[in-house]
Formats: C-alpha cells, sequence, structure tokens
C-alpha cells in the first residue's frame, strides 16, 4: 500500500489524527480513541523514508536542523494534513492531523448558528477560542473566517501555525501567512498585519505576552480579531490572559481587554452516545456590561461562571449546563458527561434541579 493510499484509507474511516512511529503499526484517532490501522509495525527506514516523501528538500533540512518540524501537506480531494516530525529514540516519528476539504458550517459543528453570525457581523473586538488540544479550535475559527467571507466584503488576514484549512477568496480577500515560511512568529506576522489594511485578523494561537498585547491592541483600533488558547473554561481565559503581564500591569491589562473583549468560546469534544462519532460541548462568555465590570474588578472576576449560568437570554451558558442539555437530548452518556464537567457535582446538582435525577 502506497503512502497516498493508506492516508486517503485512514480519511474514509473519519480518522482525526495519524500516528507513524518506528516500533508500532500505523496508528490512527477515530472518535477520541487510537487504533492499529495494519498489525505490520513501522521501521526506523519506513517512517524516515515517510517523512522525507512528506516535506520539502527544505523542509527537511529544517527538521534535521531542529529536531522537530510543523508544517502542512494536502493530498487533492482527500485531505489536508496539519503534520508535526519528531524524533524519538534516534528514529522519525510523525503525527498527522486530519484537516477536511471543506469549511463546515456553524450547524455541523454544533454551534450556535445566531450567536456566531453576531459575532462575525462585528466590526472590531476580541473573540477567543479556546479548548485542549484537539477540541476543535482551529474547525471553530476557520467556520468564522469562511461565514464572513461568504457574507462581507472585507480584508482577512490570518497568521497561522501551519496554515490548516484553505480558504478562496469569495465576497472578501483572504490573505494566509504560515509562520517560519511567510513571516517569523505570530507577533511579526501580527504588527506587519496592521500595516496590510486588515479588517479581520485571525491569529493561530496566541503564545506570549507581545503577541497577546497586540492582539488586544489591533481589536481596540479598529479590527475584528479571532485567536486561541489552550484553556478549559472563560474564567480561566480571562485569568491566563492577565497573568501573562507583570503583576504591576494587571489593572491596566483588566481594563484593555474589559474594553476589547466580544467573546469566549469554550469548547470540548466528547463521545457521541450512540458511538458514530464525536458531539461538540461548550461554554460561552458574551461580553456585556456586567461581564466588562467582572473582568476590570480582579476580586469580581470569579463571579463570571454565575452570569454565565444566569443569563442564558443572551445565549450565554456554563460548559456543564450544556452538558446536561447534550445528555437529556440523548447526545452523550452520563458517564462521560460527569468525566468532563468543570465541577462533576454542579453537573449532578443541575440534573437534579432540571429533571429530577438523583445526585449520585
Amino acid at each position: 500500500m502506497t503512502l497516498y493510499e493508506m492516508l486517503s484509507e485512514m480519511v474514509r474511516e473519519r480518522a482525526s489524527d495519524v500516528h507513524l512511529q518506528a516500533g508500532a503499526p500505523p496508528m490512527m484517532r477515530v472518535d477520541g480513541k487510537l487504533i492499529p490501522f495494519e498489525e505490520k509495525p513501522l521501521t526506523p527506514e519506513s517512517t524516515e523514508a515517510i517523512a522525507k516523501a512528506l516535506t520539502t528538500p527544505e523542509q527537511w533540512d529544517r527538521f534535521l536542523r531542529d529536531k522537530e518540524l510543523d508544517f502542512a501537506y494536502t493530498i487533492p480531494k482527500v485531505a489536508r494534513f496539519r503534520c508535526n516530525l519528531l524524533r524519538q529514540r534516534g528514529s522519525v516519528g510523525i503525527v498527522m492531523r486530519v484537516v477536511p476539504d471543506e469549511v463546515p458550517g456553524f450547524a455541523e459543528l454544533g454551534l450556535p448558528r445566531a450567536t456566531m453570525e453576531e459575532v462575525a457581523s462585528k466590526e472590531r473586538g476580541l473573540v477567543l477560542v479556546t479548548g485542549p488540544t484537539g477540541s476543535g479550535k482551529s474547525t471553530t475559527l476557520a467556520s468564522l473566517i469562511d461565514h464572513i467571507n461568504q457574507t462581507y466584503a472585507k480584508n482577512i488576514i490570518t497568521i497561522e501555525d501551519p496554515i490548516e484549512y484553505l480558504h478562496k477568496n469569495k465576497q472578501s480577500l483572504v490573505i494566509q501567512r504560515e509562520v517560519g515560511i511567510d513571516t517569523n512568529s505570530f507577533h511579526a506576522g501580527l504588527m506587519r498585519a496592521l500595516r496590510q489594511d486588515p479588517d479581520v485578523i485571525l491569529i493561530g494561537e496566541m503564545r506570549d505576552r507581545e503577541t497577546v498585547e497586540a492582539a488586544i491592541q489591533a481589536a481596540q483600533t479598529g479590527h475584528l480579531v479571532f485567536s486561541t488558547l489552550h484553556t478549559l473554561d472563560a474564567v480561566r481565559t480571562i485569568n491566563r490572559i492577565i497573568d501573562f503581564f507583570p503583576l504591576n500591569e494587571h489593572q491596566q491589562i483588566r481594563i484593555l481587554l474589559a474594553e476589547s473583549l466580544l467573546g469566549i468560546f469554550s469548547q470540548r469534544l466528547l463521545p457521541r452516545a450512540d458511538g458514530k462519532g464525536r458531539v461538540l460541548a461548550l461554554e460561552i462568555l458574551l461580553a456585556t456590561e456586567l461581564i466588562r465590570d467582572y473582568i476590570k474588578d480582579e476580586e469580581k472576576t470569579s463571579l463570571i461562571h454565575d452570569v454565565l449560568a444566569e443569563d442564558n437570554v443572551r445565549g450565554m451558558q456554563t460548559f456543564d449546563q450544556h452538558l446536561v442539555k447534550l445528555y437529556h437530548e440523548g447526545f452523550i452518556t452520563r458517564e462521560d458527561a460527569v468525566a468532563a464537567a468543570t465541577s462533576p457535582h454542579e453537573f449532578k446538582l443541575l440534573l437534579a434541579k432540571e429533571f429530577g435525577e438523583s445526585v449520585q
């Protein structure tokens, strides 16, 4: 079986990730679980040959120098892959994330359409999509960018590492820049983007203080900015942003964040109860005046969770509230919901309150 055939078959098997490591058979992650694609283990020679087939000579030289490499690889009409090369026990390892050719829409992803369209319609502000690795953050951002691209005449600039979804120009002009190839870093790309007449800026990830600071500045100066953080919920996200800065700057950054923030979408993917795929569980924070006041006041920031729980009319919800809804509608099992809950005790209390189920 050729590399093309193997990867194509893995995509047909609904793999989200592909793992190619010496001493183990090719593995694929389906619905969150790693399973072998075939029984025969890969050799160090075969993983190195595959890595060379996936990379350009320039990329291979960078890998030999740095001993790790992030890049993208495309099989036309099959999928695009976000790839990572690494060294382990002296041999080459490969991890590939499957990126579908087509950008899925809000409904297909399980995102609240009205809320997402409202956020995407804004002229300026900061929108954050957060969650652990593999929770679908990049896909949610791609869906937002695709909606703007189809609906508005905007200049959209993305800074990604690597580029995942490829966006064709529709109503908008989409410029996609890859860290390491088109720009040296997220921060450098973002600073240059501000001189490129953008309406919308997507930053693949906010990894350092300089990028966070520049993103907030961009949002404050009339740009709609999207980015991601590896945080589990809205309150942790706010605290993480503030913690990028020294203590003597905390109050100032609280004010700037409160003024620029539009919303935080914190997401995780859970196994479906019927075993056929995964379902999105989502916490939603929208920056109302009360939320902004609570961000500015360190002593009240922890109360934001209560606002999310009580202000459902505006579309806000806690992660555990959404888990209760998904469980009640039969999308997920109680066991998976309890395991994923921010507070298992709160989840059980919500079940008891809403549906009279036992707290045990």
